[in-house]
């Protein structure tokens, strides 16, 4: 059978390496992968969002979407005393973070919020390097770090920033436990939508398939439950039904062609601010009909790359094994990366999304991850420099930030082509791929060495020894 081989990117790298090493001495670089080093970043890290929170909340002012939430919570979440978004267009349970938030009154809102992310963070981080001791993830956590670090406020004011971290803490379970992996990617699914993704990609991989739907089942009961409590029942799903109303928001990938129509003035489009979901729009010819086609392809899209995890994984059993834990992380960061280029909304905290994959693809195998690791760097600070710097001058056909955007959203379809490329690759050539499932665990079971995979040193994860 010939062989399948990866793009070569050794002497870009080799690049980045040199740079890194030009910037940081190799005192510095060895102290940030101690398990001393990392918590101080983390720590310090955190510890300046929670002091910029706090000093905002004595002012009694929060930042973004957490303004919303805080009036949502003094209304004790009830729609018809509130202007502009409704509290439902979330998942119920994204209420619960924001309530706790609200204990002791608005005033303090903005901090406790970020000071909730900052918990969920903590125990992912932990959970990623088993709170330190598996060095070989350190370098994956200090990249989730620079990533959180570098979207600016987007991690931490928005829902987005309370499901990541439940997310990446559930892909470190991964498809070794089932029924608990399903069961927090439920919870994080009816909080913010996306999550739906990851549990997609579980329930394609895992032979335990009855585990993952009995989870879901379970946690939509207490859903239920918690509805009928609330008197919220029939708000429950509209969530989801209200989404079918919304027009090509400015900064979705597909809205593109429509956004510099705007820009250059072509066909009488425009952008407009959608003030009863607080969403900023583009209208031009044609962009009603793509409005529509959005749900039924982002739906397509999520069904064929279901389908080609699910090639993946038995065409690898008979081309030599199928390593499910590659394939959980693989086919997880294809979906949700779907879910973002195939969707009509394109909000910036989105981005947040696509870290969890990525962050525990490079704990179990630096080489293999580099690359959407190094893409998602780039997605960071382009969408950054959208939200919250320039985007008043993006919103007024500002060209250079729609250029801006335009790189980010090609970053983003790279993104999702690679990610389906990798499980093409591994369905067709398990082998082409280093193996994740026999690399070190988080549960601290199993080493590489002992497995004899190769995994890269963690005093350098910029190596550049051949993969194959």
């Amino acid at each position: 059978m010939r062989r399948t081989r990866p793009i070569s990117s050794d002497t870009f790298f080799a690049f980045l390496t040199r740079a890194r090493d030009a910037l940081l001495p190799s005192g510095v670089q060895s102290w940030l992968l101690t398990p001393r080093g990392l918590w101080i970043v983390f720590a310090a890290t955190h510890l300046v969002a929670l002091v910029l929170a706090g000093l905002l909340s004595l002012r009694g002012e929060a930042f973004s979407d957490t303004y919303i939430y805080r009036i949502w919570a003094s209304v004790d979440f009830d729609g018809s005393r509130v202007a502009g978004p409704s509290p439902w267009v979330y998942p119920i349970l994204a209420l619960i973070p924001m309530a706790a938030a609200h204990v002791f009154g608005p005033a303090p809102f903005f901090f406790l919020w970020v000071l909730i992310i900052a918990v969920l963070n903590t125990f992912a981080v932990g959970k990623l390097t088993r709170w330190g001791r598996n060095r070989q993830a350190i370098p994956a956590a200090l990249w989730w770090i620079a990533f959180t670090l570098l979207l600016g406020w987007l991690g931490f004011a928005r829902v987005d920033g309370i499901t990541a971290p439940v997310v990446l803490f559930a892909l470190c379970l991964g498809a070794a436990s089932p029924f608990v992996t399903s069961l927090l990617l439920s919870v994080a699914t009816w909080t913010k939508v996306w999550p739906a993704a990851v549990v997609l990609a579980l329930f394609t991989v895992v032979k335990q398939r009855v585990q993952v739907v009995l989870a879901g089942v379970l946690v939509t009961a207490l859903v239920v439950a918690l509805a009928l409590a609330m008197g919220a029942v029939p708000e429950l799903l509209n969530f989801a039904l209200e989404q079918g109303d919304r027009g090509m928001q400015l900064e979705a990938t597909f809205t593109t062609p429509w956004l510099w129509m705007s820009v250059l003035g072509l066909g009488g489009a425009r952008m407009y601010m959608n003030q009863d979901i607080n969403s900023m729009q583009v209208d031009g010819p044609g962009s009603d009909i793509m409005s529509v086609l959005m749900q039924p392809l982002l739906i397509a899209a999520a069904l064929l790359v279901a389908a080609l995890i699910f090639w993946a994984l038995h065409t690898g059993k008979r081309n030599g094994g199928a390593d499910r834990t590659a394939l959980l992380l693989f086919g997880a960061l294809a979906l949700v990366a779907a879910f973002i280029v195939f969707n009509k909304v394109g909000s910036p905290q989105f981005m947040v999304w696509l870290a969890p994959a990525v962050a525990v693809g490079l704990a179990l195998q630096w080489q293999a991850w580099r690359i959407p690791a190094t893409m998602l760097i780039g997605v960071a600070v382009l969408t950054f420099l959208i939200y919250p710097l320039f985007y008043d001058a993006l919103s007024h056909n500002n060209p250079l930030m729609a250029a801006v955007l335009t790189a980010r959203n090609v970053l983003l379809v790279v993104l999702f082509v690679w990610s389906v490329r990798q499980l093409f690759i591994m369905g067709r050539n398990p082998q082409a791929i280093p193996r994740h499932d026999a690399a070190t665990s988080f549960a601290g079971t199993g080493t590489a060495a002992a497995a004899g995979t190769h995994a890269p040193a963690a005093s350098d994860p910029g190596t550049l020894a051949k993969e194959h």
